[in-house]
């Protein structure tokens, strides 16, 4: 049986995305691997891959820019978010794993078995 591949966004260095990784190389996946500090996602690619699901579920809340920002209590704008993420990648949660159009942002078990479904 050939192995579902997933593109896999991540920073290599971020304990999360290794263990995100681990655990769907185990469950069989072929991961298609970005580093986000490598190769930052540009605000055209960001645009498309946030699409019409709600982009502040991109935005990763330990980032020092949310805080510093205070984007829990003043979320900034679709486009303004988009800009941010594309110039500080460290402020998109992470990792993500795409399939299709199936995304699954952070560390999350039963959505990646779903995801390989």
């Amino acid at each position: 049986m050939a192995k579902t591949k997933i593109k896999f966004l991540e920073k290599p260095t971020c304990t999360t995305c290794r263990k995100a990784k681990e655990y769907l190389e185990k469950l069989g996946a072929e991961l298609e691997l970005r580093s986000l500090d490598a190769q930052p996602l540009s605000e055209a690619e960001l645009d498309k891959l946030i699409g019409t699901r709600d982009y502040k579920l991109f935005l990763s809340q330990r980032n020092e820019l949310y805080r510093t920002k205070n984007m829990a209590e003043k979320p900034p704008t679709r486009q303004e978010a988009i800009k941010y993420m594309a110039k500080v990648p460290n402020l998109i949660r992470r990792p993500v794993a795409i399939r299709g159009d199936q995304i699954v942002l952070g560390y999350n078990e039963e959505a990646y078995k779903k995801l390989l479904e």
